[in-house]
């Protein structure tokens, strides 16, 4: 575990994408015993069913042999729109007519002096209006639809630029009524049950149904414990952020496509908006895409990456995400690194989002964790202690936001212990619950004092769910290490 000599634990999470960079035993090796990673994520935009099963029987080996075990996300393609493909890259100039079919075209008459490409989606022409802006290759291309017909859309290119094949578009504020979960999703969601993935990102959630299919193909196939999180991408899922964090078990800021789809200067107050509702439905949350973009290719961060993890770590989102930083850049160590040292930095200087305080306490188990916090905090406690058979007494504490108290998670299951390395300031342990539940408590208090987490005279917090007998023992006690 992580722990330096001020003992200032990192609270927020990381997620590394794994890659060329980083898919070696030696690498991984590094990233989970020396720079405390704690989720890999396997792109299923670009991995093959073979590399699934591979990565995740390394990841398991090497989390085994250096005694700290990861999580592992996949992250299923979800439905997109994309060009087909060119013979030849295909200059676009500004203020070019140029077509998008949805037929080949070979079955279509067309005006020879018109240049098009084909389209997968096959009702992109009753989907969009005359007026309606088309976004290709990450928006770096923009085209304006200027007519509709039966098999296309004619355009006017606003901003020019390369188109070669399989190029994603972008249609922002169109509702396209693409699936939720494609063939290709299903058969890679298959794969990562066979292989025992933990949690699975969703692409391109608009709605909180969406979620619920997912749901329903993972319990048909024997994955009930597996996590669900939704990737925000569009305008569409805006509108119904509520509903879909409420349908999740985590949601993603996929701030990429999200900052094509809505405008750019909104996604500030996107973001916020996002970290706020989930923390007040008590749903972990993820801040993705370009958070050291530039590290791909340099050692060192610009000073404005430094701000922007900086500013999703003050406003205590539970992870932080690196994409290509660590798939094919040429320095994943060092962006990691860079992750841990912003964030220790501000946890211990920065003065942190108030979202904590939206959270709404409808039962009496939530009572008791606030209870626990609220004393953490006014006894500035050295520690958290959490029993929880299920994760949810540690996920409800981490919600609350302690002000400075790291909370130790202790179960009884591995996947428990996975699951919680998704939520902010939690460091899981499996331990063996003793009958007497004062035993197991005074085994995991003599466990942290060992390995340096508290020491002797210092207050800590112990608050628990554990079975007794035939019953659950909800309780917070404060204590002081002997």
């Amino acid at each position: 575990m992580e722990i330096s000599p001020t003992r200032n634990l990192r609270r927020t999470k990381i997620i590394f994408t794994i890659g060329p960079a980083t898919d070696s035993e030696e690498m991984l090796r590094s990233l989970i015993r020396d720079h405390y990673v704690d989720i890999c994520r396997i792109n299923m935009a670009h991995a093959s069913h073979d590399y699934v099963r591979t990565i995740v029987k390394r990841v398991r080996k090497v989390s085994a042999e250096v005694g700290r075990e990861i999580a592992v996300m996949m992250d299923v393609k979800g439905p997109e729109v994309r060009t087909g493909d060119v013979d030849a890259p295909i200059e676009l100039q500004p203020g070019e007519i140029f077509d998008f079919t949805i037929k080949p075209s070979g079955d279509i008459e067309r005006e020879e002096e018109i240049r098009s490409v084909a389209v997968n989606y096959a009702e992109l022409v009753n989907d969009v209006e005359v007026g309606s802006v088309v976004l290709v290759d990450n928006g770096l291309i923009r085209l304006e639809v200027l007519e509709k017909r039966e098999t296309l859309i004619r355009c006017k290119v606003i901003i020019a630029g390369e188109l070669t094949s399989r190029r994603h578009i972008n249609l922002p504020g169109v509702k396209v009524n693409l699936p939720a979960l494609t063939k290709k999703d299903e058969g890679d969601t298959l794969v990562g049950i066979e292989a025992g993935v933990d949690f699975y990102a969703l692409s391109f959630v608009r709605e909180g149904n969406d979620l619920k299919i997912l749901r329903k193909f993972l319990d048909d196939n024997n994955a009930p414990d597996a996590r669900m999180i939704a990737k925000i991408e569009d305008q569409q899922a805006i509108r119904n952020l509520e509903e879909i964090v409420v349908e999740c078990d985590a949601l993603m800021v996929a701030r990429g496509d999200l900052g094509i789809e809505c405008p750019f200067e909104t996604l500030p107050l996107i973001q916020r908006r996002a970290v706020k509702e989930c923390i007040r439905q008590r749903t972990p949350v993820i801040i993705a895409t370009h958070m050291l973009e530039s590290m791909i290719s340099n050692p060192m961060p610009t000073r404005a990456e430094v701000t922007d993890v900086a500013n999703a770590v003050l406003e205590q989102a539970d992870c932080v995400m690196l994409s290509g930083e660590t798939t094919v850049g040429k320095y994943p160590v060092e962006c990691v690194d860079a992750l841990r040292k912003i964030s220790k930095s501000v946890d211990t200087t920065g003065t942190k989002s108030d979202f904590a305080s939206f959270v709404e306490l409808t039962t009496d188990k939530q009572k008791l964790q606030h209870s626990a916090v609220t004393m953490a905090n006014q006894f500035e406690a050295a520690a958290i202690i959490c029993f929880t058979r299920t994760g949810s007494m540690a996920e409800g504490v981490a919600a609350l936001r302690p002000q400075s108290s790291p909370i130790f998670a202790f179960t009884n299951s591995d996947t428990i212990l996975k699951h919680l390395r998704i939520n902010h300031g939690v460091i899981p342990f499996v331990a063996d619950f003793d009958g007497e539940p004062a035993s197991t408590v005074e085994n995991a208090i003599k466990f942290l004092k060992s390995e340096g987490f508290i020491i002797g005279g210092e207050k800590i917090v112990v608050v628990s769910d554990i079975l007794a007998a035939d019953r659950v023992i909800d309780s917070v006690q404060l204590r002081q290490v002997d």
